[in-house]
This record gives structure tokens, sequence and C-alpha cells, in this order.
């Protein structure tokens, strides 16, 4: 089975039903300016727990008012405060913070910094209500600040398994498009190899 974070994050929602769990997640995109930075992913969290908990949201309510009811934009700093506010409250279910793509963040001066920055603080906290989950792809200046932090991680990159999954799906693909049907045999598989070999098992 190839486990991606959507998988994870349906997983979750099982927990979340019952009221048994809050969880935010946040999908990176290299292509989605709005999904590239520690601003746009912490008013993403908060929205989502702040729609799921009353007392969550009496929390970003506050920071609302205090800045003019929105008529003004909090700092970076008032929102993350916001969240670990969010987080430490008493009695608060476990609470599941879903990071997807982190190395399409891109890697120039501040902007993924900003972010590894954030999940130092957020484990920093040592609150046992809390579980953080990250995919990305093994970079170098994303390992060196994770791997110190977590007390599990799963390398799927060279797993045989992971890289079978993603040749069947593409193999799939190509076999039942339409567009494709007239193609010749060794164009499909030469866009299946080429495909396969590109994906870098993700």
């Amino acid at each position: 089975m190839l486990l991606t974070s959507s998988t994870i994050i349906e997983f979750v929602k099982r927990e979340c039903n019952p009221g048994l769990a809050l969880m935010g997640f946040f999908y990176f995109d290299f292509r989605d300016g709005s999904k590239q930075s520690r601003r746009n992913l912490l008013t993403s969290l908060l929205f989502q727990l702040a729609a799921e908990s009353d007392l969550c949201y009496d929390v970003l309510y506050r920071l609302y008012m205090t800045y003019a009811m929105g008529t003004r934009l909090p700092s970076n700093s008032a929102l993350t405060k916001c969240l670990t506010d969010i987080l430490r409250l008493p009695q608060q279910p476990t609470t599941y913070i879903i990071l997807d793509a982190l190395d399409e963040c891109p890697n120039i001066p501040t902007a993924r910094d900003e972010v590894l920055d954030l999940l130092e603080e957020l484990v920093g906290l040592n609150l046992s209500n809390l579980r953080i989950c990250v995919t990305s792809r093994p970079e170098a200046d994303i390992k060196a600040v994770l791997e110190p932090l977590t007390s599990l991680h799963v390398s799927i990159h060279d797993q045989r398994g992971q890289m079978q999954d993603i040749i069947d799906y593409i193999n799939a693909f190509v076999h039942s498009d339409r567009r494709m049907r007239r193609w010749r045999l060794e164009d499909k598989q030469l866009v299946i190899d080429t495909l396969s070999a590109k994906a870098d098992g993700m």
C-alpha cells in the first residue's frame, strides 16, 4: 500500500469525529505561493483547530479582537503564540499536526528556515498530547533539523515496495487512459520507465 499524508489524515479523521482528537494539516506546494510560508501554515492551522473546538475558537477570537477585529495583521510571532496557547489549553484531546511535502517550501533565506524553526518550537513545548507528522524528501537542511527532534522516522525513499506501488500506478494509468490507447507499446513503456525513474520514491 502506498502510504501518503492523505492516508494518514483520513486515519486521524476517524479519531477526530467522535471528539477524541483535533487535527490541523498543511500541504506545501512549490507551484502555489500561498502554500510555502510559515505565516500561511500558521493561519491554516489556527483556522482548522478553531473550527473544531470552542476553546480553540476562543483563543483565536482573542487574537482577532487584539488586532482590531482583523483590520490589522498580526505578526508571525503573534500567530505562533496563538497556536502555542491553543496547544497548551488544559484538557485538550490529542492534537495532530500533519505537514506534507516540506521540501516544497522554498529553500531560500527565511522561508524554509522559518518553518523548521516553528517545528523546533512546537517540539520544544514538550506537550504530551501533541503529535507532529512531517513528510518530505530527505533534503540535507531538513534532515539536519528534524532528525534530532524525531522519536520515529521512516524512510520510504529507497524501499522496493514504495517504488513498485509507483510503477504499478503509472502502468495502470498509462494502459487505461483513453488518449494513450493509440500509442505504440514501446512509447507506453518509455513513459512508464521515465516517470518511474524520475518519481524518486514520491
